[in-house]
């Protein structure tokens, strides 16, 4: 599906890919125009088979197109789509500049068509995405690595694409296709007749990885190695020579103003002790008092630019007044952009291989065992996260008005409150981490009521 949607959208881009790599004027329009379906797909094996050739010259070491290996060590077998997940084609990487999931699909990690059944592919694409498409979300395509041999068929692509309907497309809100070549334009014309213009507006193409760092957090990717290597081979390619590494300049010092990306005890300390980030406090009390019944609280994004500018005005310690937006999903988005920005998370580094292990607790002794965990935070961490939980219950408990249950709450929220110390949790994690938020959620009472803390206010 993910590869379905690299396709749907490109026709209205054209001009936007690399000329290097898109050419192809001498095909004429009127050759294309009247292409069968057998040339189309006669034609797209020859492009796949021309990039594999100007791979291997621009990769003298590297003699077979086998997929990078990629163990995901979190992953059980006992996974529903374990033949498929086992091999990292798809990958959950944290979430965008504007807060939105992201997930990533790897050509380089499609191993030969006949080792991979398509069908299950299509299938597990759907189980994946099933747990975003109520949200907005975004995908990054890493086009590397599609060649003759693990290409999906084209009839394959077309009835694929057919088989997902609106809901699917209509919360993508970006899609990036990184490293575009010559099968792509092929494909442009194959699925022109299907793609939407609106669809198409969500396409952005990337000649290089760099380009991604002004809308993703990078270091979250996972990126590929096979990836790097190609990107760095187009470089030279380009420039004739390896650019020179530049020389990060010291970080600098946060201001005394500063509330995003500094600890909490940061914050306490600049603003005379007080144990709730005011971030959050004014958030939670303007979400509390204007949005308990807006439907889809949490779940939409809103505009990056505001965004940046409310940012801004925290961190520069001036007042912030959500009624001159006119937008209810802003205080939401600066909520989950504050508690993203977080040194640390929430629930804390140590907790994590805790929380993890929630799946395998019996049913019965979940709640239980949340509480252990919760109990065994530091003061200030346990203080904030209740007072943040309190607020989600309340928004749960009016869920037949914003639809948002725990449940839902907590695939918003789960991976803003935990992540594992290097790089972004994977998608088998995506369960025990949900669950175990839901469970804060659902059961705020019991697993809250036998610690408080001197000073810890509630919403």
């Amino acid at each position: 599906m993910v590869t379905v949607y690299v396709f749907l959208g490109l026709i209205e881009n054209q001009e936007a890919s690399n000329p290097a790599n898109i050419g192809q004027q001498e095909l004429g329009l009127f050759l294309i125009e009247n292409m069968s379906e057998i040339d189309f797909e006669e034609l797209a094996e020859i492009e796949l088979q021309k990039d594999e050739a100007e791979h291997a010259i621009m990769e003298k070491r590297k003699t077979s197109f086998t997929p990078a290996a990629c163990e995901d060590t979190e992953l059980s077998i006992d996974h529903p789509y374990y033949d498929v997940a086992r091999h990292g084609i798809v990958q959950l990487a944290g979430d965008d500049n504007s807060g939105r999931r992201v997930i990533t699909f790897s050509c380089c990690r499609m191993p030969p068509s006949h080792q991979l059944n398509h069908s299950r592919l299509l299938e597990y694409l759907r189980y994946t995405l099933d747990q975003y498409v109520e949200n907005d979300y975004t995908l990054v395509y890493f086009h590397y690595g599609l060649n003759s041999r693990n290409k999906p068929s084209l009839n394959w692509l077309q009835s694929a694409y057919k088989e997902f309907d609106r809901k699917y497309k209509k919360n993508l809100k970006a899609l990036y296709v990184v490293h575009p070549t010559n099968f792509i334009k092929i494909l442009w014309n194959i699925f022109k007749p299907l793609i939407s213009h609106k669809f198409g507006k969500k396409i952005t193409y990337l000649n290089y990885l760099s380009d991604l760092r002004e809308h993703l957090k990078y270091d979250q990717l996972n990126i590929p190695e096979d990836v790097i290597r190609h990107d760095e081979n187009l470089r030279d390619k380009q420039k004739g020579r390896s650019p020179p590494s530049a020389k990060l300049p010291p970080p600098r010092p946060p201001l005394p103003t500063q509330q995003f990306g500094v600890s909490l005890q940061y914050l306490k300390d600049k603003n005379k002790g007080q144990l709730i980030p005011p971030v959050m406090k004014q958030t939670v009390s303007y979400l509390k008092s204007k949005g308990l019944r807006v439907e889809g609280l949490f779940r939409r994004s809103a505009s990056i630019q505001t965004i940046k500018e409310v940012h801004k005005l925290y961190n520069q310690g001036k007042p912030v007044n959500f009624d001159d937006y006119g937008d209810i999903h802003i205080p939401a988005v600066i909520l989950k952009t504050f508690l993203r920005e977080l040194p640390q998370p929430l629930l804390t580094f140590e907790s994590y291989d805790q929380i993890l292990g929630i799946t395998g607790v019996e049913s019965s002794l979940r709640v239980t065992s949340c509480k252990q965990v919760i109990q065994g935070l530091p003061e200030h961490n346990y203080v904030v996260l209740k007072y943040l939980i309190c607020f989600l219950h309340m928004v749960s408990q009016e869920s037949i008005y914003n639809k948002m249950t725990g449940s839902n709450l907590a695939c918003v929220f789960g991976l803003n409150l935990i992540w594992p110390p290097k790089g972004a949790s994977s998608l088998s994690a995506l369960n025990p981490l949900n669950l175990f938020t839901e469970l804060l959620i659902d059961f705020y009472s019991k697993i809250f009521s036998s610690r408080t803390v001197p000073g810890e206010i509630l919403p």
